[in-house]
């Protein structure tokens, strides 16, 4: 079946009773224009589904031309990555950005909306966020040239990574190191709804460690696997909890970086040396991850929004961009948090924690899986009397 005709301008003057140029200076947004044939003319314009060519429009004033990006949860860091990434590239090319921020269901559906009723932008980069049927059919109907970064949208150009696979990579690399009690700090998983944005980057990188796990013999013990909403402060909870257990892991794999920085405090404050008592792999590889000297599972988050951006620019000059998926690579990164595993779980003598600077790592300590006390101006941990010194590790080698 035929798709029906776009309005034109000249359908838009025709039902208007006005002129085509009386059209133009409406969409233009003139100021000679009376007010009740402004408003006739966009209500005609709504009814009719007209979309005015805004590049057209761009390139006969002479201004610059528009895109937009919508990313979930500006401030952190591996969407701050992405975002420089694009950027760049849209700044390079003449375009200037409108960033459109998500926090909520709600604000993710109104800037989507927005951006597919009247001409707000000449193209549209999602990052991260998954788009319904009726949002992707709103785009093609709409024409709005439309790139995801992050996430699959059927029918549309995408740049991904594999989750599963950067899943299977931190965990083998741990099992490398001879590591079998191997603990996940993650998410908690949602599916979209009105209350939740339904990521699901987490749930796939734990499936990857289960697969790694199978792949090696290591049977699932579910209570090795902590989940909680997305922070540092909440993965050092859960972390704490995983380091309180008589058989606590020698090395634990965060979903994000993030939340490994919150698997790190928490081994601090227990006392657990890292490496020398307890590995910790990430992911993403943003920027902190270097000077904690965290070993992380690499995606390229720069080049994934450089690459979007790229692939959208190429729909606004009328190219076919193929393939439709874009799979970048990820690499382990292997830093000062991960080492062999040791059977007595002693810390070797010179052992620091990443990103602590230097000093001489402390002996062990049980974990009660609470905050202990500290003395900042030693920097070290105050321990409690009632509590003896245990090796979780030694005879729970698998």
């Amino acid at each position: 079946m035929p798709s029906p005709r776009r309005a034109t301008i000249a359908d838009v003057a025709a039902a208007s009773g006005v002129g085509v140029g009386t059209v133009s200076r409406v969409i233009n947004g003139a100021p000679n224009v009376r007010e009740a044939t402004r408003t006739s003319v966009l209500k005609v314009i709504d009814q009719l589904g007209y979309r005015p060519s805004h590049l057209a429009a761009s390139l006969s004033r002479g201004t610059a031309r528009t895109m937009a990006i919508v990313v979930p949860h500006l401030t952190r860091p591996s969407v701050v990555m992405r975002l420089a990434g694009a950027l760049t590239v849209l700044d390079e090319q003449g375009y200037d950005t409108v960033v459109c921020n998500v926090d909520t269901p709600q604000q993710r559906d109104h800037h989507l909306a927005a951006l597919t009723r009247r001409h707000r932008a000449d193209g549209v980069m999602v990052v991260s966020l998954r788009l319904s049927r009726q949002q992707l059919e709103s785009f093609r109907r709409a024409g709005v040239p439309l790139v995801t970064v992050g996430v699959l949208a059927p029918g549309v150009p995408q740049t991904i990574t594999d989750d599963v696979m950067g899943g299977r990579l931190a965990t083998r690399h741990l099992l490398a190191l001879g590591h079998r009690r191997i603990g996940f700090v993650g998410d908690t998983a949602h599916r979209p709804s009105v209350t939740h944005l339904g990521f699901s980057s987490s749930q796939h990188r734990l499936s990857g460690y289960r697969q790694a796990l199978a792949a090696a013999g290591v049977g699932y013990n579910p209570g090795l696997v902590r989940r909680g909403p997305f922070g540092p402060a909440n993965a050092e909870t859960l972390t704490a909890g995983l380091l309180a257990r008589p058989d606590r892991p020698s090395a634990i794999f965060a979903a994000s970086d993030t939340q490994a920085m919150g698997v790190l405090t928490a081994a601090d404050r227990c006392g657990i040396a890292v490496p020398g008592q307890l590995s910790v792999i990430g992911f993403d590889d943003i920027e902190s991850a270097a000077l904690l000297g965290l070993s992380t599972v690499r995606q390229p988050l720069e080049n994934s929004g450089a690459e979007g951006a790229r692939r959208l620019c190429a729909l606004l000059r009328g190219e076919r961009v193929r393939p439709l998926r874009q799979q970048l690579t990820l690499e382990v990164v292997h830093r000062a948090s991960t080492a062999t595993f040791r059977v007595s779980g002693r810390p070797r003598s010179e052992a620091v924690r990443p990103g602590r600077g230097g000093g001489r790592a402390k002996g062990r300590v049980a974990c009660t899986g609470q905050p202990c006390l500290r003395r900042p101006e030693k920097g070290n941990v105050t321990r409690r009397p009632a509590r003896q010194c245990v090796d979780a590790l030694a005879g729970n080698w698998r």
